[in-house]
């Protein structure tokens, strides 16, 4: 059954394809996380593990919420690794055991998804999506905050 939600074919489509592309980056984003947590190897390990832990479980929940929005939409959510890898902004690099440059790649791509999602805040408020806009400004929010956290390490 076709959603209708006062918003067109073209526009539900566009959303779930900003959203899909979503969806994907953060679960790039979760899985390294999760490999940093894994492999962690520092003086201060047990802080370290248990702060990675800490966000991939956030980011768990947030790769969840952005699959729902898009079955609001009435779109099926793309869940194969294959399909991830095709639409991700993001890149997974290389392994690492070494904290900075783990902490150092985890706020580089916090901030790449922040400078994203704020774009596409401004094309689902262009589609007048104005709900799954408003979903990707507290999506955007989180992770400024995850950022500062990272950042807040690095000093």
């Amino acid at each position: 059954m076709k959603a209708n939600i006062g918003l067109t074919e073209d526009q539900k489509q566009s959303s779930s394809l900003i959203l899909g592309r979503i969806l994907a980056d953060e679960f790039v984003l979760y899985t390294k996380t999760r490999n940093y947590h894994w492999n962690i190897e520092s003086v201060n390990f047990l802080a370290m593990h248990e702060f990675y832990e800490r966000l991939y479980n956030e980011l768990d929940d947030v790769f969840d919420e952005v699959a729902e929005r898009i079955r609001m939409l009435g779109h099926y959510a793309q869940g194969r690794l294959k399909d991830f890898s095709q639409v991700t902004s993001l890149e997974e690099g290389e392994y690492t055991n070494d904290q900075k440059k783990q902490l150092q790649n985890l706020l580089d791509d916090h901030e790449t998804l922040i400078r994203l999602l704020r774009n596409d805040i401004d094309k689902l408020e262009e589609h007048h999506d104005k709900g799954n806009a408003d979903f990707v400004t507290g999506l955007m929010e989180k992770h400024e905050k995850w950022a500062w956290f990272i950042r807040s390490y690095l000093v």
